[in-house]
């Protein structure tokens, strides 16, 4: 008997544990229309300790939820600890650890950072995540938020959104910006020297001295998406990036700087510009989820074309590529992951403001080069390659560790090709799970770039 026994058990706690899971998504995921309503009015982007404008977007992945899929151990919310459990640990500890029913998915931390860049920074940021749609295709929709002011004179705040609505059958992203900046500027191109004339070499900056600019920075986007495949989007949208009062401080005495020389070469106004343009991407994904994932593909490619009649500075065609690959080392610890990323950005004619040229942490989320501060390499044609190895600390997931390696490459339209010389950048760093029900991180790293360029980056959710 003591078999059949052992059986009956075992095919009940399975029945249990799929009532459970499914009522608890439920009950998660399908909060009422005036909740969705206030929410989304309230979120706001996310802020990162590398310098660079806002990010373009959050991208479209998901959480999806398969009718009758087993609970898999990464996803048994009750085996995992978090920030949550632990403020309940300490102050009510008499309380039994909750199953969800009322966790909420957002995370709010301060926003804490400081390097030689941006100086010392505070402010506030979080993400958040819920499912809006009874669909269980429905992925994910996300928002993310930030406000912080450092000592250097920087203040941020903006607000991104990727929505998804019922069957994904609509997909909007986009981001409202306000922002008084000090940006970096450490010339055109990927550190390799242009000696040909004393201009030339100012804008190559081969001994990295960097320059401050200092603006204001105001920027409205928004794409909307439809599925026309499963898992196959197409979008269109509008993007307005606007910068006013650029000063560049070393140029009070007449003195050459990059920004001067690319502006004199191009045509742009020294103290303002704009970069209207139309949007136009093709996006595919198959990620489990978009904050950490396990597993997956998302790739996405786009055309940007900036025109004059809409207050573009400069009429300008451009494309951007995004690649990433996920690959998970168990199936029973689903979080060991491989993960490799590449994105780029490249000019196909016309021309782009000196500030809004692709470069290093200017991706979609500008999280990329970690080792360098914003913009520290840039050209008209830029590709970054990332690759990272996740694992966990402990077994609750409560701590978790990641090593990662990057590489940049970038033209600077005299003489250097893209691809022809590579920059390498390094580090590790420490992940606590914040919020278990949408695999929201606080990510700790240090990284280690050439030219004695190194930092510490504070984040919620992984680079990529």
């Amino acid at each position: 008997m003591k078999p059949v026994k052992l059986t009956l058990v075992y095919q009940l706690n399975r029945i249990v544990l799929r009532l459970s899971y499914n009522t608890v998504f439920k009950r998660f995921f399908c909060p009422p229309k005036t909740l969705l309503i206030a929410f989304f009015t309230s979120i706001t982007g996310a802020a990162f300790s590398q310098v660079g404008a806002p990010a373009d977007s959050l991208k479209a992945d998901s959480i999806r939820i398969k009718k009758g899929q087993q609970t898999r151990q990464a996803d048994n919310f009750n085996k995992q600890y978090d920030v949550g459990d632990l403020y309940r640990n300490i102050f009510h500890p008499g309380k039994a650890p909750d199953t969800l029913k009322k966790r909420s998915g957002i995370t709010v931390i301060p926003n804490v950072a400081s390097n030689p860049t941006i100086g010392s920074q505070i402010g506030i940021k979080a993400v958040a995540g819920m499912k809006l749609g009874a669909d269980p295709s429905t992925l994910l929709s996300v928002a993310a938020t930030s406000a912080s002011i450092t000592t250097k004179g920087i203040i941020y705040f903006y607000i991104n959104h990727n929505a998804f609505t019922n069957a994904n059958k609509w997909n909007f992203q986009g981001s409202l910006v306000a922002a008084k900046t000090v940006s970096p500027d450490f010339g055109l191109g990927i550190g390799r020297g242009n000696y040909e004339s004393e201009a030339n070499h100012v804008l190559s900056d081969p001994e990295r001295k960097g320059h401050v600019l200092h603006s204001y920075y105001f920027n409205l986007r928004e794409k909307v998406y439809k599925q026309v495949y499963k898992n196959f989007f197409l979008g269109a949208g509008l993007s307005f990036d606007v910068r006013r009062s650029i000063k560049d401080n070393a140029d009070t005495s007449g003195k050459l700087t990059p920004f001067k020389v690319y502006n004199d070469r191009f045509g742009f106004p020294q103290d303002h510009y704009s970069s209207n343009g139309f949007l136009f991407n093709a996006e595919y994904t198959t990620r489990d989820n978009q904050n950490r994932a396990y597993k997956g593909i998302y790739a996405d490619a786009g055309i940007r074309i900036n025109q004059t009649w809409i207050g573009s500075t400069k009429n300008a065609v451009q494309v951007t590529t995004d690649f990433r690959k996920y690959f998970s080392l168990s199936s029973t610890h689903p979080e060991h992951v491989i993960a490799v990323w590449n994105w780029g950005s490249y000019l196909l004619s016309g021309a782009i403001p000196y500030m809004e040229l692709p470069g290093t942490a200017r991706d979609g989320s500008f999280k990329s080069g970690r080792g360098y501060v914003g913009q520290y390499f840039r050209g008209t044609k830029f590709n970054d390659t990332e690759v990272e190895y996740r694992f966990p600390i402990l077994n609750n997931k409560f701590l978790s560790g990641v090593v990662f390696g990057s590489l940049q490459t970038a033209n600077d339209d005299q003489g250097t090709k893209l691809f022809q010389v590579w920059q390498p950048g390094g580090g590790g760093g420490l992940r606590v799970l914040f919020n278990k029900a949408t695999r929201t991180n606080l990510c700790l790293d240090y990284a280690w770039g050439k030219y004695g360029s190194r930092g510490f980056f504070l984040n919620l959710n992984e680079a990529f």
